[in-house]
């Protein structure tokens, strides 16, 4: 071959390889438009973001996952995909690829970025900024690495992954905290929508962190109910939500009661397996408290840590976040300050009781290989943990 020939050759390649990058660069400027990029870049100016906002570049996230290789996936289920990744600076983080959603609700996604990354709570997962050169908003979160409260509590663990009285009090009073911070302590009130033990990740001492606000509505002020298409989670849907179509803060405290009942009683929301009566643990729970059988429908493992009267006003508490009507209810914060004060009478098992001024550091085994493993109603092996952008819909025809 001569030398003019593989000099053309060359050419073409360099040329090819050119007007490819141009495409990429064009269509990457199209996807950022389109996803709502320039609105972004105004509300971060104008409104300032103290730099917890970072609108990473598609290329940076493609190193940090290693191009998306099926080697990161710790998660996936319906509403996309999640990797783990490491950014340039060493930080691990999670990386959620959502599925294809309507180009018309960029401005709507581009609002709860911009609340999210205002949310500063110690039990609540950090939103550290999102991609906006795919075809679909990629979201970037701290990478929480001790599985699901939903894991910990119905994968019959033992040893010291068991969660305790005592964890789960402390737990139940952390999510309890952080959803009362979203209703009532931030510019615009956050109703997440989707409150369950498979949206509550621990972190490695077992630090309650809520996650997926992907159905979450932001409440406009001077308003207390937002009218919505009714969505959430069989078994702990709000049923006044499902009646009337009003959503309210009261529609995620009745969530949060379907997870109490979960820490009490070792069941799931929903138990195809159970009679008709036992299926819906809510209804199920309710009725047992009324007739004074809460003591028979404990995890029987409780019943052994002495904790009778904390189980007996937590069921109470329970029952009341159950309320059928939703004025009936409790708020967030009144069931987080009633947490707080059984809280305070318990001793975490971690710590000795020789060393009352300094905890010490509990060693934990994780389990790495079904990280956010997540059953659904109608799997086992589905995953819906970190926030999505999309909104997880009812998987039953008839809730009730």
């Amino acid at each position: 071959m001569t030398c003019g020939m593989l000099a053309i050759i060359s050419g073409i390649v360099v040329l090819f390889i050119g007007i490819r990058r141009r495409k990429l660069t064009r269509l990457r400027e199209k996807f950022f438009e389109q996803n709502g990029g320039k609105l972004l870049k105004q509300k971060i100016n104008s409104q300032g973001s103290n730099g917890m906002m970072t609108l990473f570049s598609s290329e940076q996230l493609r190193k940090a996952t290693d191009n998306y290789s099926q080697e990161k996936i710790v998660g996936k289920g319906a509403y996309g995909v999640v990797y783990k990744g490491v950014l340039s600076d060493k930080r691990v983080v999670a990386v959620k690829k959502s599925k294809i959603v309507d180009a018309t609700q960029a401005e709507q996604f581009i609002n709860e970025v911009m609340i999210l990354t205002q949310v500063i709570h110690r039990n609540v997962v950090k939103l550290l900024g999102c991609c906006l050169e795919e075809e679909v908003p990629i979201l970037v979160y701290e990478f929480i690495s001790n599985n699901t409260l939903f894991h910990h509590i119905h994968h019959k663990l033992g040893g010291m992954d068991w969660l305790s009285w005592e964890n789960r009090l402390r737990v139940a009073t952390e999510v309890a905290s952080g959803l009362g911070y979203l209703h009532s302590e931030i510019t615009m009130q956050v109703i997440h929508r989707d409150v369950k033990s498979s949206n509550i990740l621990l972190d490695e001492n077992y630090t309650a962190k809520i996650s997926d606000f992907g159905a979450s509505r932001l409440v406009p002020l001077g308003h207390h109910e937002v009218p919505t298409l009714i969505q959430g989670t069989l078994g702990y849907l709000d049923p006044e939500y499902f009646n009337t179509s009003q959503l309210t803060e009261k529609s995620d405290v009745y969530s949060f009661g379907v997870v109490l009942a979960e820490l009490i009683t070792g069941k799931q929301a929903i138990g195809v397996d159970r009679t008709n009566e036992e299926k819906n643990l809510a209804t199920y729970f309710v009725k047992s408290v009324k007739e004074n059988r809460l003591f028979e429908i404990v995890d029987p493992r409780l019943l052994h840590e002495h904790t009778l009267d904390d189980l007996q006003k937590v069921g109470d508490l329970t029952k009341r976040c159950l309320s059928f009507v939703g004025d009936d209810r409790p708020t967030m914060k009144e069931v987080a300050a009633e947490l707080e004060g059984l809280k305070k009478f318990t001793t975490h098992p971690w710590v000795q009781l020789e060393a009352p001024t300094e905890t010490k550091s509990l060693v934990l085994e994780v389990e790495q290989s079904d990280l956010y493993d997540i059953p659904l109603i109608k799997s086992t092996s589905e995953w819906d943990s970190y926030t999505g952008i999309t909104d997880m819909v009812l998987e039953e025809n008839n809730p009730r």
